[in-house]
């Protein structure tokens, strides 16, 4: 095997532990291989004072690593899908997701309060405006603020008494060892997550025909039909940090449905989809959601928030 299989991550502690276990699964796969990790720090982790949806949304946690890859520094990258913008740079592909782990969001209370016992005027912090949209539509009473950071930065907020509660994802929680801070999760029907949310991607160069070798075992197919059927809906609706914007693919043994959610950042207007096909059909389901989203409105929030 020529030289060792280099993978470009970033530096927080989520992204760490992605990183390590792909190393780990790979190690597994491949008895002997070596690996180096290149820790790089990213526009998005650089920038903490300013919404995501502010500065350029999702891909600034993207840029250097791929670029890293296609200067030849690095074999492979690896993200958490959700920040994987719709449209990939040239030249690189990601065919290769592991398997999902819990796809919903948590919410924290300082107080172990579940939603429904908040008190009105509660400070509810997140980063998301897919999040603060559907907070705000159930919850209008609260105040909903701006949470920037890691994942430990934002805890660590919440314990402070910055905020009565925050809103994370499931997944990079009970990664880091904190699943037992989570007070209750969200999910459907009445809450959807972001396209892909718990789906552990792995990049690399078109062409690489060594990297793509080593990688394919790792596949899962379960989390690449969600993964597909998912970003079909993100793509067609230009699924940014700008659109609150919710999708979830849900599989059964034979079937996968399809939920999509569009809404106002202020909850004011939410308009729901949802579409059932078979596993092999799921992108024709998710191209049919997208359209029923945007006939039923979702075309004409997602202008208006495009002109802001």
């Amino acid at each position: 095997m020529n030289g060792p299989l280099r993978i470009a991550t970033r530096k927080s502690a989520l992204a760490m532990w992605q990183a390590n276990h792909v190393r780990a699964l790979l190690e597994q796969a491949h008895p002997g291989i070596h690996i180096e990790l290149l820790p790089i720090v990213t526009r998005g982790d650089r920038i903490l004072d300013r919404p995501l949806a502010d500065i350029g949304g999702k891909g600034l946690f993207l840029k250097e690593l791929e670029r890293a890859m296609l200067d030849g520094e690095a074999d492979l990258a690896v993200h958490s899908m959700k920040d994987v913008p719709a449209e990939m740079a040239d030249g690189l592909v990601l065919e290769v997701v592991l398997p999902r782990a819990n796809p919903f969001d948590a919410w924290i209370s300082r107080e172990g309060k579940p939603v429904s016992e908040m008190p009105p005027g509660s400070r509810v912090g997140t980063s998301s405006l897919r999040r603060r949209c559907q907070l705000m539509a159930a919850h209008p009473e609260f105040d909903v603020v701006d949470l920037r950071g890691n994942v430990d930065t934002r805890l660590r907020k919440l314990s402070e008494g910055e905020y009565d509660a925050i809103i994370l994802a499931c997944a990079g929680l009970e990664r880091l060892g904190w699943g037992e801070r989570i007070t209750e999760v969200l999910g459907p029907p009445d809450w959807l997550p972001a396209s892909t949310q718990g789906i552990i991607g792995i990049q690399c160069r078109a062409g690489d025909e060594r990297t793509l070798g080593l990688i394919q075992p790792l596949h899962d197919q379960a989390a690449g039909i969600q993964a597909g059927a998912e970003r079909v809906v993100a793509a067609l609706l230009e699924g940014s940090c700008q659109v609150p914007l919710a999708v979830y693919a849900e599989l059964s043994d034979s079937q996968v449905t399809v939920h999509g959610l569009v809404g106002t950042p202020d909850g004011q207007r939410v308009i729901r989809a949802s579409e059932t096909g078979s596993h092999d059909d799921a992108q024709n389901a998710a191209r049919q959601v997208a359209a029923k989203l945007l006939q039923s409105g979702a075309a004409e929030i997602i202008d208006s928030l495009r002109e802001e």
